[in-house]
């Protein structure tokens, strides 16, 4: 039993690593199950025993690279009082500065924001993403919302939470297009010029 269930999660590796590699060759609409089980050695009714559709299997791909937002609320919750927006700006480096050790988070977030149309056939995986990117922004409004008094005037905590969500999307979007060198210490200063212009008391 032990040796079907490693078996079995060698397959869905398998055509996890299939998928990753063709969409990011063909794009996602363009790439069918029947071309992915292809390419993983598999059976179609292998992929469909892993995964429902294209969308779900699109999704579990994301999963492998996304940092769930219940890691950074624990993150967030773990802060000392007047520091969770430094970690807040600390995890947001991370995530950037990330992608230059990570050829794998390379590749998907390339899949994401280059390769990736949502068509109906993707319908599901879409309102997924759209939630999880709902659950960031929330938390990050949630993060300001702590710290109103300390927002420069008009600026509100939603606002706050878009423009900082904004900033870190424009960041994956320009180094997956063309990957810039540039180091932690640039990405740093990135940040804190957005807060130093959302919040009147900020220092990096």
């Amino acid at each position: 039993m032990r040796r079907t269930k490693e078996d079995a999660e060698k397959t869905r590796i398998a055509i996890l690593d299939s998928a990753e590699r063709l969409f990011l060759e063909r794009g996602v609409a363009h790439t069918s199950l029947d071309q992915i089980a292809r390419d993983a050695g598999v059976t179609r009714g292998a992929v469909y025993w892993h995964f429902q559709n294209k969308g779900h299997l699109f999704h579990e791909l994301l999963d492998q690279v996304r940092l769930p937002p219940e890691q950074l609320a624990e993150r967030l919750c773990g802060a000392e009082d007047e520091q969770p927006l430094r970690v807040l700006r600390d995890v947001c480096v991370e995530a950037i500065v990330g992608l230059a050790e990570d050829e794998k988070k390379q590749r998907i977030f390339t899949i994401l924001l280059h390769r990736c149309e949502f068509t109906d056939e993707m319908g599901e995986a879409a309102e997924r993403h759209d939630a999880f990117v709902r659950q960031f922004i929330a938390l990050f409004e949630k993060q300001f919302t702590v710290v109103t008094s300390r927002l420069r005037p008009g600026v509100t905590p939603q606002l706050a939470a878009r423009a900082l969500h904004g900033l870190v999307i424009g960041l994956f979007t320009d180094w997956t297009r063309d990957p810039p060198q540039f180091g932690r210490e640039e990405v740093q200063r990135i940040f804190d010029t957005l807060l130093y212009g959302l919040l009147d008391d900020w220092r990096p």
